[in-house]
């Protein structure tokens, strides 16, 4: 029950937090339109509509994600709780089964979805470059850039959810390898280590486990290049 009530409060916290999100790109798109005079107010409207209803799409698509990941955290969170308990060895051996096996079939019907989400993170990125080379480096035109930065921190930030189901797994276990058993039971807990080990387990994209330090890397590559592509423009 407590892993429930916390998986709850997760969600509700995410849920806030997309929300949020999303009313920060229907307004930074109106406060963009605000400044130019040039755009009629049908124009400003169609506008402003059109920026809420594409973010409305990717950011629902986006918490579906991290709902879903939550989920499976809170599995893991919830085998690691039971081998404090009373549960036999074997009885593990047989729950990390289960465990592994729904994350591999959530993983497998997912990685599409998720697939699109980093193709989205991947093009917004050279399209907010591209965006800046022909509007300008300007204060009012980087300000219609906003709602494209805003909805890619959505997305990196369902990717992170995602990666830490991956992280969980690799600390199961350290966990198993920690708990106190008699001298029979020795070896099987070493048998349960290497197997959770030589399983690894986590969120799969294609048969490529994510992590977060594939997920920091993707973000520290495009900071670059978007930093290089805005001191360009900037320079030209």
């Amino acid at each position: 029950r407590g892993f429930n009530n916390l998986e709850m409060r997760q969600r509700r916290r995410d849920a806030a937090v997309f929300v949020i999100i999303w009313l920060c790109v229907v307004g930074a798109a109106c406060w963009s339109l605000s400044s130019d005079e040039a755009v009629s107010p049908k124009h400003a409207v169609h506008h402003v509509a059109v920026t809420g209803v594409l973010g409305a799409v990717i950011l629902c698509l986006a918490y579906s994600m991290t709902r879903i990941c939550r989920s499976l955290i809170v599995m893991v969170d919830a085998f690691c709780g039971d081998t404090l308990g009373e549960m036999q060895l074997q009885q593990l051996t047989h729950y990390w089964n289960t465990t592994q096996a729904v994350l591999r079939k959530v993983s497998n019907d997912l990685e599409t979805c998720l697939l699109v989400l980093c193709a989205l993170l991947a093009l917004s990125v050279p399209a907010i470059v591209v965006d800046l080379a022909v509007l300008g480096a300007s204060s009012d035109d980087v300000l219609k850039l906003l709602p494209s930065v805003f909805v890619t921190g959505a997305i990196l930030y369902a990717l992170l959810i995602a990666s830490a189901v991956s992280e969980k797994c690799v600390r199961v276990p350290a966990l198993i390898n920690a708990i106190a058993v008699d001298s029979d039971n020795v070896r099987a807990r070493q048998h349960l280590v290497d197997y959770i080990k030589s399983s690894a387990a986590g969120f799969y994209i294609f048969d490529t486990r994510l992590t977060t330090s594939m997920v920091v890397k993707f973000t520290y590559v495009w900071c670059i290049v978007v930093a290089g592509g805005v001191s360009r423009v900037a320079s030209s």
